[in-house]
């Protein structure tokens, strides 16, 4: 496993990518039968609160004691994909049905189930995939917000004919957000309030 933290720059603060390499290690840790349950939820607070590398080291330090040097990585299978994303946030490039899951979190709101769906897969896919979390967060946030600009422009007049117009507009980057999760998995919303994080 690559090392998340910066033994040399113990006060250095932490990127989201150093947090997913330990997220990783955690999870894989669990599934392997080296951790409980009760210590892995523990590891993953600590993995998600921290601020600095100091904080990260210990997380993973008694996981990695011994452990033979990792594989180098594998040729991509999509020629001119690379075989990580870092540039893009990531350990490695997601697989499909990773693509899939994330690609749902922008779907299944177009298809009636407003925020619900996002939030089933932040629950569920989200905690074991950085790359289905990252796109269920941004849908939950816009659904979240498109719900309450649906609540609170019929309180005025050109409210009621802007609400058809920001329906048929989710409805449009629902698709894109889709398609962006199935392809080269960076999608933002616009004007959107991102309370969950």
């Amino acid at each position: 496993m690559s090392q998340p933290h910066d033994a040399s720059h113990p006060q250095l603060r932490v990127t989201d990518h150093d947090r997913d390499t330990v997220v990783e290690q955690v999870t894989t840790a669990y599934a392997e039968g080296r951790l409980s349950k009760d210590e892995l939820d523990e590891r993953l607070h600590l993995a998600m609160t921290a601020r600095v590398h100091a904080d990260l080291a210990p997380i993973v330090r008694d996981l990695n004691a011994g452990r033979p040097a990792p594989p180098p990585p594998m040729p991509s299978a999509w020629p001119g994909q690379p075989s990580s994303w870092p540039g893009h946030g990531y350990a490695a490039m997601p697989t499909g049905r990773e693509r899939l899951g994330a690609a749902a979190a922008h779907i299944l709101p177009i298809c009636g189930l407003s925020f619900v769906g996002p939030l089933i897969l932040l629950l569920t896919g989200g905690r074991h995939s950085p790359y289905i979390r990252r796109h269920a967060i941004e849908s939950l946030n816009f659904h979240l917000t498109v719900l309450g600009a649906t609540i609170l422009l019929p309180l005025t007049v050109i409210g009621i004919v802007l609400v058809p117009i920001m329906w048929i507009v989710a409805f449009v980057l629902g698709l894109v957000g889709g398609a962006a999760a199935l392809g080269d998995g960076g999608f933002a919303y616009p004007l959107t309030f991102r309370l969950i994080k």
